[in-house]
């Protein structure tokens, strides 16, 4: 024992931020000041989701209601969780995985967990970047190739609709509407023509928008088969995979200057879209659906599971992101100050884009003459369908197309080049010796751009909607990030110690953060997550994404997706039994303890695990190298 451990004071690392690497190896990035890790989280969290899901989910349960749920579980999950893995980065230095290696050992497999899923994510999640630059470089067509029936896709039943308010000249005595559809009439239906009204026509027919995402966009047919490529979203693919790499090839040293513009220009587009929609006639009622509360709805429990699922989809929690960005921050930089902005900064995104989204969907409804629970959606229907619909019925549709498309594009690509910028710091991390080398990380990253996109590629052919819904549904399932979510916690609160937790970020930013924290990561976040995946089991979840998809066969998939990240818990507490079963929840040595003879978990002030002082073996094991290298004297 060291005469500093014996005194009581710190014992690890005394600069953490001046670790000196191995002979040979690359020292560990940082941020080059704190607007680039606020950018970078701020582009992870701050997706397509908050565009094309709350907004709905929203309007879905009860309006206003969903506020409370949300707030709920954003305030003792969302923000606990998100806080004590970005907080565990930054203390540890590390990525995903050898972060929670370092913490304790038995649980490195929480760490692969969420790599696994961040693989997921960065197989399927750019494929919805694929469609948006497809859409984007037909944005520039005049007319919108998706706005009228008379195009080479469109079949018979196509029937498109024009604006009055865009189109006042179509609207008057006399005019000539024949060009609105393409369906043939057979003499049958002439001589029954009498019998129907206009409704009843059109109930069978479809909308352009719909037939140009089906039968243009995804060319879905009867076999759905995956071999038969898209060649022209296969580009498109690509080319974001190509931007993506780009952005990060260089580590920190470009992501951290990529993002000013794309964490940035979403908002700007957003704000110039929503002033556009709440003048259009109809947006009132557009936002009163979004936002009237209907508090019967409260007592529903599918509303609470919805807003769970939303705030750990929307705060990327459990995916070992925040961990890895958290990692590249100085030591001492203030991250629970950061946590709480940038998680209001997220929620208050979220509701601001309902405004944007609601107020477009209610002037489609009035110029339609449809409710809201015609043209509301959510997902890739509400981006590639219903507003595309909404934005072909304004003056200049052309010009708007182009400002949301590329509101998707940039919503997508920071969040995409963050998850892979964090699989690659995860990497890293886990083989410094090997990939912190002079051009071994541009290689690396080349290697995981190479294989996501090599692995995307079937979700670019006829069946590729299956299985991109498969991995959207399943990939990252709320099933599994509760799971991981309730790990990370009773880890860090009950094995680590939450007193001790406390006292390393009390030594980082110099001060203890709010008590309520201490009790969510003891009792309340395992117990909600816990609460919440106990119902998603209970519940029918059937593994059923079409009506033509074989019900055993995507019940399989859906099952390994699942399975696939949960094993790897259970199975490194196997390894770490059989490797070393004494040290299985003895955190690193080279990890600075502020603290390390206080109690590491007290309740009520009573002691629940006294003090673990580990002795200094980095300094013993400094003396024995030193040893070594001494040269003979003979």
């Amino acid at each position: 024992m060291t005469e500093e451990t014996a005194r009581g004071g710190p014992v690890g690392d005394s600069d953490p931020d001046k670790r000196i690497p191995e002979e040979g190896i690359q020292p560990r990035g940082k941020w080059a000041n704190k607007m680039e890790f606020i950018f970078s989280m701020a582009g992870e969290i701050i997706g397509l989701g908050n565009v094309w899901r709350f907004p709905y989910l929203c309007f879905k349960n009860g309006g206003g209601v969903f506020f409370i749920p949300y707030f709920v579980f954003l305030f003792f999950c969302g923000i606990p969780v998100f806080f004590l893995e970005t907080s565990l980065g930054q203390y540890t230095s590390e990525g995903g995985v050898t972060a929670w290696r370092k913490i304790c050992p038995m649980f490195e497999g929480l760490g692969l967990a969420s790599q696994v899923i961040v693989t997921y994510l960065n197989i399927y999640y750019i494929v919805v970047l694929a469609w948006g630059i497809f859409y984007l470089y037909n944005s520039f067509k005049s007319p919108l190739p998706w706005s009228s029936c008379d195009n080479p896709w469109n079949t018979n039943l196509c029937h498109s609709s024009i604006s009055k308010f865009a189109n006042p000249h179509l609207f008057q005595p006399d005019s000539n509407w024949s060009f609105l559809n393409n369906i043939t009439t057979p003499d049958y239906f002439t001589e029954n023509y009498t019998y129907m009204n206009e409704t009843d026509i059109f109930s069978i027919s479809t909308s352009p928008e719909e037939e140009f995402w089906i039968h243009r966009v995804l060319r879905m047919s009867d076999g759905m088969s995956i071999t038969n490529m898209h060649w022209d979203l296969a580009l498109c693919l690509l080319a974001a995979w190509v931007i993506c790499y780009f952005c990060i090839f260089k580590g920190i040293k470009s992501t951290g200057k990529v993002v000013y513009v794309t964490a940035t220009l979403p908002y700007l587009l957003l704000i110039l879209i929503f002033f556009r929609g709440v003048t259009l006639p109809g947006a009132a009622d557009g936002l009163k659906y979004y936002l009237i509360p209907d508090f019967e709805r409260i007592a529903d429990p599918n509303v609470w599971r919805d807003a769970g699922t939303q705030v750990l989809f929307s705060y990327a929690v459990c995916q070992g992101v925040l961990t890895s960005l958290g990692s590249y921050n100085k030591y001492n930089n203030n991250c629970y100050r950061d946590c709480l902005g940038l998680c209001l900064l997220n929620s208050a995104t979220s509701i601001f884009a309902g405004f944007a989204v609601f107020s477009v969907l209610g002037f489609m409804a009035h110029e339609l003459g449809l409710s809201m629970y015609d043209v509301a959606s959510s997902g890739p229907g509400l981006a590639f369908i219903a507003y595309p619909k909404a934005l072909s019925l304004l003056p200049g549709s052309s010009f708007w197309a182009v400002l949301f498309f590329l509101m998707i594009l940039f919503l997508g690509l920071d969040s995409q080049f963050v998850c892979v910028e964090s699989l690659a710091t995860a990497i890293t991390d886990m083989f410094p010796r090997q990939l912190r080398r002079p051009c071994a990380r541009e290689l690396l990253v080349l290697g995981i751009a190479v294989v996501c996109f090599l692995l995307g590629l079937p979700m670019v052919t006829e069946g590729g909607i299956v299985l991109f819904t498969l991995m959207d549904t399943y990939g990252a399932s709320g099933i599994t990030l509760l799971i991981i979510a309730c790990f990370e916690t009773i880890v860090i609160a009950w094995v680590y110690g939450v007193d001790r937790f406390l006292d390393n970020i009390e030594d980082m930013i110099g001060y203890r953060p709010f008590p309520v924290i201490k009790y969510c990561w003891l009792f309340v976040t395992p117990l909600i997550c816990g609460l919440t995946m106990l119902y998603n089991l209970s519940d029918t979840y059937p593994f059923m994404v079409y009506d033509y998809m074989p019900g055993k066969w995507s019940s399989v998939v859906g099952s390994l997706l699942i399975i696939t990240p949960l094993i790897c818990i259970p199975a490194f507490i196997v390894v770490s039994l059989c490797k070393n079963s004494k040290n299985m929840t003895t955190p690193s040595a080279d990890l600075r303890q502020a603290k390390p003879h206080k109690p590491i978990l007290t309740l009520c002030k009573y002691v629940i695990f006294k003090a673990r002082p580990q002795p200094n073996r980095r300094a013993d094991e400094a003396n024995e190298k030193m040893m070594m290298e001494e040269p003979s004297r003979v």
